[in-house]
């Protein structure tokens, strides 16, 4: 649900997914929502409209976490396949999987100048990757 803060009334609902959505991210402009959802996939929609503009698949579990990039051409997704993805959203594909996570991905954040990735996951573990070499930094 899209909801507007001054009245606090519904703007609109955007219907799409299989399951529960456990996520949702806007893009640096505002103009497209990410939501990351136990079908395993994350959805693009624009926000005007209140369409979906593509669907992401390729994690093999719940998508429990979605992050624009600060230039926003690049989303990170954190999954409870221990995965995360960078996704190239002008095509959809998937750029990198970071794995080093032992299990579920809870948590993806990029830095301000979008070289870093902060994951955090159930293995209790917070990893800060290099987005260049796909590398972890530090654990």
């Amino acid at each position: 649900k899209l909801w507007n803060i001054s009245s606090g009334k519904i703007i609109s609902t955007l219907n799409g997914h299989q399951s529960y959505v456990y996520s949702v991210a806007f893009s640096p402009d505002g103009k497209t929502l990410a939501s990351g959802s136990g079908d395993k996939t994350i959805k693009l929609w624009n926000i005007s409209s209140g369409n979906i503009i593509s669907t992401l698949e390729g994690h093999q579990n719940y998508v429990s976490s979605v992050a624009f990039s600060p230039d926003g051409k690049t989303l990170a997704s954190g999954s409870r396949d221990n995965t995360i993805k960078l996704w190239n959203i002008s095509s959809g594909k998937i750029i990198s999987t970071l794995d080093g996570h032992q299990v579920d991905v809870y948590s993806v954040a990029f830095s301000p100048d979008g070289k870093t990735l902060a994951s955090g996951s159930r293995d209790k573990t917070i990893k800060l990757w290099n987005i260049s070499s796909g590398k972890i930094i530090s654990t």
